[in-house]
């Protein structure tokens, strides 16, 4: 079983409806990680999974987030979530520790930080690289996805960053209504974004603190 064991359990999430499949080495890492070392201790994998935001849906974001948005958002972090239970209790149906983290459980949205960056997790995991946007940027499906992540002492073979970038594409800079997209990923106006997150939610637009127009900028295929 061991010897197979990425293979089963990438095959176990496909079948939940996961596109995005990725191992971290989070051995480096865990002092950024939020949760209490003690239940970190030897958790020094991190299984990444992604699903896919409806591109039709994101078409009708314009100059702020809608209520079907919204809606959509909640759906695919709820699934996200259902899928990374039903994996966490397969490994530990097979004698592994494994802890899920939820898919959207912010500890500060003004400094945007989680218990843990899934998207730092993805880079690592070879889902795809840090873009403009401040998103996970994948080959396929650009930012237009969520994603969920999964400690675990199970004996992964991670896989490897990629060397890439935006390259030439500059989409998203434009449509930012904040401004707070930039020309390199580390210089992203992280205040400036949470200003207009929190304008749409306080015109009701939205009940959560979202936006989606650089998510619909970001398609994929950057040149």
């Amino acid at each position: 079983m061991a010897k197979d064991l990425k293979k089963e359990t990438e095959k176990l999430a496909k079948g939940l409806g996961i596109e995005l499949f990725g191992i971290a080495d989070i051995s480096g890492i865990k002092d950024e990680i939020k949760i209490s070392a003690q239940a970190l201790k030897k958790l020094d994998r991190a299984i990444i999974l992604g699903m896919r935001v409806s591109s039709v849906l994101l078409e009708e974001i314009e100059d702020h987030p809608t209520r079907l948005y919204f809606q959509h958002y909640r759906t695919l972090n709820a699934a996200l979530d259902q899928a990374a239970l039903r994996v966490t209790n397969w490994l530990q149906a097979h004698g592994y520790r494994a802890l899920p983290v939820p898919a959207s459980q912010i500890l500060d949205w003004q400094k945007q930080t989680a218990h843990l960056s899934h998207k730092k997790l993805g880079q690592l995991a070879g889902i795809g690289w840090i873009g403009r946007n401040n998103l996970l940027v994948n080959d396929k499906l650009g930012s237009q996805f969520r994603l969920v992540s999964i400690l675990t002492d199970a004996a992964l073979k991670p896989d490897k960053p990629l060397k890439k970038d935006c390259q030439r594409c500059f989409k998203c800079v434009s449509l930012c209504p904040a401004k707070a997209i930039k020309d390199k990923p580390e210089v992203f106006d992280h205040l400036a974004c949470f200003a207009k997150l929190k304008e749409f939610q306080q015109k009701r637009l939205v009940d959560q603190f979202i936006c989606g127009i650089c998510v619909r900028a970001c398609s994929g295929n950057p040149s």
